[in-house]
């Protein structure tokens, strides 16, 4: 693992290991044009996609052009703001009008659905730069399907990437984009932010748009951003937060400076956090990450409240419950007329959800308001809570796209303790690098707050990294190249 290097000795290779925020001061002091940028993050994909393979397709030419147009924009005074000729990738169940949406689909591989989605216009209209789209799991569920490629983590190929925003996860680590975009069901945001050592946010449920947003599970999925610090995802969600005319789910509240938050200090900020399941009861290399982040909070003023947080064990199940009824309700007309085209993971909960009751699936979402309310109250008085990604490191690949039972090689219990509370109750978490295994894997830790906090989050995440240079770091790309 390296440093990056220093913007003032800075080469045009060295471009792609600059944050998203180094990088627009880059631009914006006119040390580097757009299209120069854009030309070192083509190169820096030339060297080393062909196994890495985080991209399902690569928009070349199409990148060329807008940072043509990036530049000559600069040069004539117009400044769209932080984004304003900054590569970004997309993962591929964002529709896009120039690129088919495949959704990590083989039978979807030439879906051309002749419009873009909110976040990619939104994105666009900020003036970033599309290299192309990220692979992902099929469907975004559990497991690829074997006709499309599986994302490798740059750090230990051996490691998971992370679930179903894998392909964003290792080409924001890998310097093949500065920025990209996730979803989160069950944790697919903060997986791989964590397994690729990354910050990503998942943002408050609708905060942002889900229009032209291929579905796993409406009432669970979250759309957001991966970068490399929490000021670069500040920096994104700004740009595709908001109300939206196409998706009536999307939250009206205003949309906040998340950047002028990430400038605050943390003084008397209360983090909560359930010390005998989040730290006694985890991993040696898990607790020792969570204990040294703990003790950066503190040293900065934060105040850690001890607080008693619902594990419920039935919490998977009803999620599966969930996730099933309305995964197969987004494959409607697809599944089971095309089942041949699908993979097992995928099928199998399919399958499942096409067997429940109208008095299971009502019973579920009875749970989850039950289960909302007993998070909130847990909560209260503290302004976030302290958890780890997994209890554990991040398993090995072949661990995790074993068997289909469950969606997961891995117990999928284990998998889904720490991340399915934010997306059960709809509340934001944040997602940052917090140190290594024994592997050279990173380990990360989030911070989930009430709805709408995500200002709050931003403001702790910044203050964290201010004093801490886990983001900083970069993987050794050399076993990828040649």
């Amino acid at each position: 693992m390296n440093a990056h290097s220093k913007v003032a000795d800075l080469s045009t290779r060295d471009i792609p290991d600059l944050s998203l925020m180094e990088t627009s001061a880059l631009i914006a002091s006119g040390q580097a044009t757009p299209l120069e940028v854009t030309q070192a993050v083509l190169s820096r994909i030339d060297e080393v996609e062909d196994k890495i393979t985080a991209y399902i397709t690569v928009t070349r030419d199409r990148a060329l052009e807008q940072a043509e147009t990036a530049t000559k924009e600069r040069a004539a005074g117009l400044d769209r703001g932080p984004l304003h000729g900054i590569p970004f990738a997309l993962k591929d169940l964002c529709e896009t009008d120039f690129a088919p949406t495949s959704a990590g689909l083989d039978l979807l591989r030439d879906n051309e659905t002749g419009r873009n989605a909110t976040v990619t216009e939104r994105l666009e209209q900020a003036g970033c730069i599309t290299m192309g789209k990220l692979g992902m799991t099929e469907g975004a569920y559990s497991g690829h399907n074997d006709k499309m490629s599986v994302p490798k983590n740059p750090w230990n190929p051996k490691c998971w990437a992370g679930s179903s925003s894998s392909g964003s996860g290792a080409s924001v680590a890998a310097g093949l984009c500065f920025g990209a975009t996730g979803s989160d069901t069950g944790g697919s945001i903060r997986f791989p932010s964590g397994s690729c050592g990354i910050t990503g946010m998942k943002g408050t449920w609708g905060r942002v748009s889900r229009h032209g947003v291929f579905a796993l599970a409406d009432s669970l999925d979250h759309v957001g951003p991966m970068a490399r610090s929490a000021e670069d995802c500040a920096a994104i969600l700004t740009a595709i937060a908001g109300a939206d005319a196409n998706d009536p789910t999307a939250l009206l509240a205003e949309v906040p400076d998340y950047l002028a938050a990430c400038t605050e200090p943390i003084r008397g900020l209360r983090i909560g956090l359930d010390r005998a399941t989040v730290i006694d009861a985890a991993a040696p290399e898990t607790a020792q990450v969570l204990n040294e982040a703990i003790a950066v909070f503190e040293s900065l003023g934060a105040e850690i409240v001890p607080i008693s947080f619902p594990w419920p064990t039935e919490a998977v199940d009803q999620w599966t419950v969930l996730c099933a009824i309305e995964v197969a309700l987004a494959h409607q007309g697809r599944f089971p007329e095309q089942r041949d085209g699908y993979a097992p993971h995928l099928t199998e909960l399919l399958d499942y959800g096409l067997t429940l009751s109208a008095k299971d699936v009502g019973a579920a979402m009875q749970w989850r308001l039950v289960y909302n309310g007993s998070v909130a109250r847990a909560m209260h008085g503290v302004d976030m809570v302290l958890f780890p990604i997994t209890g554990a490191p991040m398993p090995e690949l072949d661990n995790v796209y074993g068997a289909p039972t469950a969606g997961q090689g891995e117990n999928l219990g284990d998998m889904l303790k720490f991340t399915a509370p934010a997306d059960f109750t709809g509340f934001p978490s944040l997602t940052l690098p917090g140190g290594f295994d024994s592997r050279g894997a990173p380990i990360g830790f989030q911070l989930m707050g009430p709805a709408l906090t995500e200002a709050t989050l931003f403001k702790a995440g910044a203050a964290f990294q201010r004093v801490t240079d886990w983001h900083t770091l970069r993987p050794d790309l050399a076993p990828f190249k040649g």
